[in-house]
């Protein structure tokens, strides 16, 4: 029996068995060569079953379909040479596949992650990860006949691209069994009831959320939904933000906390060493006022509206840039379209085991407060080095 005998006669058995879910490839060995992951779900086309491949690369998407034993091949060359992990996701159980450095394999079966198929239609509308719970009711988003209210469809359709990112987001980080994850700013909870109905109903993820919020009213009505849901491992903290203690965060978020309160949570996440680290940064006031009414030579300041654009983009450079000296790969992309609302960006640090170049970093964020007469930045003065 060949080392991904296993590998090939699940998928084969489940295709057969009408049970197959997908496959998704993940962990590249070589990151630099800009192929992320790859997906694999069943197609019809012309009468004949095939596999499509979709490759996720750093910037683009690619599909490609195979016959189904051209697929396996294919399958196999990728788990040989470019990817660490495989997942073949069927209806009764799930197949893990490990590849260790010495290129030996492993497996292990797990529950089922899908009670459903998706379609074999070339052309799949794009997956709906939030399902219609009943929470979505208490928070006002469906309504009685479980149909989203047509106001609220700008923010379901947030929330599916939220659990999208988080899906590839946990899925590459290095995470232990159970994880524990803080929502700094959880406000009204939409993202926060979502997370925890996508990873802990859905996907049977060993996890506890805590969303912490300022607003009493808000954290009341959000521990009132979760008891009533029977979300046993979701609750709501009224605190500040730089006042939660929790040595043992693995996933800290924070959405929209305002101005230096993104800092405060950066903060936390960098002390409790947390795996995964996911901002979309508001406000940045600091920056602003500490540059009040300094000259700028830059042509581009003279204009408020680009001044304000470039001092968020300094501030969140800043941010990035001290993250990576606590040995974090971090990076910044869009979030929701700039149609929905301004505040859009999303930055992301992954814990790393490998050392970045702190002399190097420090050379960086000088020239930029050089640069700008930046005096300091407030992450700055939390983080010791």
């Amino acid at each position: 029996m060949s080392t991904f005998a296993l590998f090939s006669e699940t998928i084969q058995s489940t295709i057969a068995e009408d049970t197959f879910v997908k496959i998704t490839l993940s962990k590249p060995i070589r990151k630099k060569e800009g192929l992320r992951n790859i997906y694999v779900r069943l197609v019809l086309i012309q009468e004949e079953l095939k596999l499509s491949f979709t490759y996720h690369y750093k910037t683009n998407d690619q599909v490609k379909n195979y016959t189904i034993p051209e697929g396996i091949e294919v399958l196999q060359e990728y788990l040989s040479n470019t990817f660490r992990t495989a997942v073949v996701f069927a209806l009764k159980e799930d197949l893990q596949v490990f590849l260790s450095k010495k290129k030996v394999i492993s497996y292990k079966k797990g529950a089922a992650s899908f009670a459903n198929k998706p379609p074999l239609t070339h052309d799949q509308p794009k997956a709906k990860r939030a399902q219609l719970g009943v929470y979505l009711q208490h928070l006002g988003l469906t309504d009685q006949d479980n149909n989203v209210i047509p106001k609220m469809a700008d923010k379901f359709r947030q929330i599916n691209k939220y659990l999208e990112i988080m899906e590839g987001l946990i899925a590459n980080a290095k995470l232990p069994k159970e994880i524990q994850i803080v929502d700094m700013g959880s406000g009204k909870g939409y993202l926060t009831f979502a997370l925890y109905d996508y990873l802990v109903v859905q996907r049977k993820i060993n996890a506890t959320i805590t969303g912490i919020e300022l607003r009493p009213e808000l954290v009341d009505i959000c521990n009132q939904v979760a008891d009533t849901c029977g979300f046993e491992k979701l609750k709501f903290e009224c605190t500040p933000i730089e006042a939660y203690e929790n040595k043992k965060v693995d996933i800290l978020i924070a959405l929209h906390a305002c101005d230096t309160a993104t800092d405060d949570a950066i903060y936390k996440g960098i002390a409790a060493k947390a795996g995964l680290i996911v901002c979309a940064p508001c406000c940045h006031k600091q920056i602003r006022q500490q540059l009040k009414g300094k000259e700028q030579s830059d042509p581009i300041l003279k204009y408020g509206i680009f001044k304000e654009r470039q001092y968020e983009m300094v501030t969140d450079t800043l941010r990035a840039l001290i993250l990576e000296k606590k040995n974090y790969q971090t990076k910044i992309f869009e979030f929701v379209s700039n149609e929905h609302t301004r505040k859009n960006v999303l930055l992301v640090a992954t814990k790393s085991l490998k050392e970045n170049d702190v002399k190097a970093l420090d050379q960086k964020i000088a020239a930029l407060k050089t640069a700008y007469g930046i005096d300091s930045h407030y992450l700055e003065t939390k983080v010791r080095f």
